[in-house]
């Protein structure tokens, strides 16, 4: 098996576009194909760069006021499939779905918008549920998927574009998969301690950050 990817698609969706445009601008260098939604559509064809609405791809449109954008198997089954698996690629290309080799995609500001004192309306409606699902599934494929799931992992993804010409080895991609787990399960468990903040479930989930790491013995 090949470790090296080179990144041929992405799927970019994020709510924070700050820092963005450097990643656009590389990737369309690379050229990489872009699949996007929404703002963040926008935001790329501003910088006078192509890319594919998402409702071109499924054939269906931003549904339910945004609740539903990129829950379909022609996103879905891109990102998952195992590129090795001859039976996987097979149904890609029986279905007409493209791979999708790199996933930026961060999360509604669930915890930002509770910290506002917001009305619960508005708190429920900050739970994050696309990006989630897609923060997932190109997590669960890294062997063959780049997820990028904060701006804060711009620098990072930046440095693999230049340093690497837009291609990842297997330990770069694990390591942005563990990342991206550890965010999504901080923001599962803000949301439980937010339905569970009259502890009627006796459970307590918290994620404690390491400030330094202790020297032997203490």
């Amino acid at each position: 098996m090949n470790d090296q990817k080179k990144i041929k698609s992405a799927l970019i969706s994020v709510y924070y576009k700050d820092h963005l445009e450097p990643i656009i601008r590389k990737l369309d260098e690379l050229g990489v194909k872009l699949f996007s939604t929404g703002g963040t559509q926008d935001f790329i064809e501003k910088l006078g760069v192509k890319v594919t609405p998402v409702e071109h791809l499924t054939s269906y449109p931003s549904i339910l006021g945004g609740r539903v954008k990129t829950l379909h198997p022609k996103i879905f089954g891109g990102i998952l499939s195992r590129r090795e698996l001859q039976s996987d690629v097979a149904q890609l290309e029986e279905y007409d779905i493209p791979e999708i080799d790199l996933v930026i995609v961060d999360l509604y500001p669930f915890q930002e918008t509770l910290a506002s004192g917001a009305a619960e309306q508005d708190i429920i409606e900050k739970i994050d549920i696309g990006g989630i699902s897609l923060i997932r599934a190109a997590a669960k494929n890294f062997r063959d998927v780049v997820i990028v799931s904060s701006r804060e992992q711009y620098p990072e993804l930046l440095d693999l574009l230049h340093s690497k010409n837009g291609t990842t080895g297997l330990s770069d991609r694990r390591l942005l998969a563990a990342k991206a787990f550890d965010i999504s399960s901080d923001y599962d468990s803000a949301i439980f301690r937010y339905f569970n903040s009259n502890a009627e479930l006796n459970v307590f989930k918290q994620s404690i950050r390491q400030a330094s790491p202790l020297r032997y013995g203490e």
